[in-house]
């Protein structure tokens, strides 16, 4: 039932020095959408890693027409990645998860379902599994962002969400780093698209290391946000 809806699917992870998670995580990609019976591809974002990342994309997309590599000659930032994600979709329906295997694929085709109504389904995450300060953090982030753009997300940077590939033809995305998910529905929502949530399990990072936390970034990301509160203003 659910995939009657999604007929069509680009999937794609965002990477950076994740190789020992890469080939785990497109082999369940695939356990998924296989049996699915949709027209998908798989889009795997190299940010600039420094460890074997890049070569181990090449090798996974040579095997495979329907596995795309692109990469970063150095590291970008999150949001170009997911930014590069986007514009190397080229199917009608476009999801997005991390690299890192801390979410479970699987529960992707249940989402198919609310895109007959919604353009948006963005998840927040069940339990998760991140340090204290991740989770303070991420509560500051998301209440502040939702005071500002009027919006009522549970858990705005959760690397779990669908769309309508459209929408992306329709907004225009500038951050490069943490603020591009705010961003995201931010823009999306003051162009009148619907957006949906539900919860999804989130698992420890079993290999690698997160690099979102650091207070720079953090203290960068806060920037941007009233920045780009100002501009979302001023374009009313």
């Amino acid at each position: 039932m659910e995939a009657e809806v999604v007929k069509s699917l680009s999937v794609f992870f965002p990477c950076y020095n994740e190789q020992e998670n890469v080939e785990r995580v497109l082999a369940s990609a695939v356990d998924c959408l296989e049996p699915l019976n949709i027209d998908y591809e798989i889009i795997l974002v190299n940010d600039g890693s420094r460890d074997r990342t890049a070569q181990i994309i090449d090798t996974l997309a040579a095997k495979d027409s329907r596995i795309k590599a692109v990469h970063h000659k150095t590291n970008l930032g999150y949001g170009s990645a997911l930014q590069s994600g986007f514009k190397a979709a080229t199917k009608e329906f476009v999801f997005y998860t991390d690299g890192d295997g801390q979410f479970d694929i699987k529960e992707l085709p249940p989402l198919f379902k609310y895109m007959a109504d919604y353009d948006i389904v963005s998840c927040y995450r069940i339990k998760r599994q991140d340090s204290i300060i991740r989770k303070i953090n991420a509560l500051c982030w998301t209440t502040l962002g939702g005071l500002l753009f009027k919006m009522k997300i549970k858990d705005v940077d959760c690397a779990f969400k669908l769309y309508r590939r459209k929408i992306f033809d329709d907004i225009k995305m500038q951050s490069t780093g943490a603020l591009i998910d705010t961003e995201i529905l931010a823009r999306a929502r003051q162009k009148g698209y619907k957006i949906f949530q539900t919860g999804v399990h989130h698992y420890p990072r079993v290999a690698g290391t997160q690099t979102g936390a650091k207070i720079s970034v953090i203290l960068r990301a806060f920037k941007e946000l009233f920045a780009l509160y100002r501009q979302i203003k001023n374009e009313k």
